[in-house]
Formats: structure tokens, sequence, C-alpha cells
């Protein structure tokens, strides 16, 4: 798991499950150079999702990514937290929407973009995303 993927119980099998609608930085130890600030929204989305959370999985029109990723909203039950923009309200990520999967689009852009103007997260600490490190 990292920042936009989630491993979810489904039935009786193991999915991993790439969040629809942001991206957060490159955690360390992945196949791709760590990010400023992939190891606290790794963390973050941890918070929002101890081991054992109940969660409901919307999907969109395209259910998997090229990765075998099961493609989905993702809502806690207990609360109904919208855990996708959660993330990206916090500064943890930026928007990334991806057709056909466009259903929240304007509030992924909007909610990250807030971030971005109040310095939450990564705004603050990197500049910017995408932010490699050295």
């Amino acid at each position: 798991m990292d920042g936009d993927t989630v491993v979810v119980r489904v039935a009786d099998r193991t999915e991993r499950v790439r969040l629809i609608g942001i991206d957060t930085p490159e955690a360390t130890g992945g196949f791709l150079p760590a990010e400023c600030y992939g190891d606290e929204a790794t963390v973050f989305t941890r918070s929002l999702l101890p081991e054992g959370t109940e969660v409901r999985l919307t999907r969109d029109v395209e259910a998997r990514d090229r990765y075998d990723r099961l493609l989905a909203y993702v809502h806690r039950s207990g609360d109904g937290l919208f855990v996708n923009l959660e993330i990206a309200a916090n500064g943890y990520a930026e928007a990334l929407v991806i057709e056909p999967n466009t259903t929240h689009a304007d509030a992924f852009y909007a909610t990250a973009a807030r971030a971005r103007d109040r310095g939450l997260g990564l705004w603050s600490d990197c500049g910017s995303a995408d932010v490699v490190l050295e």
C-alpha cells in the first residue's frame, strides 16, 4: 500500500485498489524513485484506513488499470468519509483525472487547488508534486 493504492478484502480475495482522481508522490522502497512527501502520504492514507477498516468501493467507467488494480472511489463505511478526496484536501495528493473515470473530476481539481492555495502538505514542503528526492 502507498498513498494512492490500498489493499482491500473483497469477498474471498484480496484486491489492490487504486484510488481514482488523485496522485500521491511515490514513497521510498517502490519501483519508481521516491518523491517529496511520498512517505508522508502513505502514512496519512494508512491513518485514514487502518487495517480492518470496512470500506465501500464505488467504480466508475473503467474497472481496472494496466497493472490490474481495481479502480475505485473509497468511502469508509463507518462515517462515509470520501477517502480519495480527504487525501487531496489535506495536501497529500494532486488531482489526477484519467478518462473515462471522471465522475468526481471537478471536486478533485477544486479540492487539490484549495490545498495548494493554503500551502498544505506537499504544497508547502515540496513546492509542487512529483519532486524526486535525491
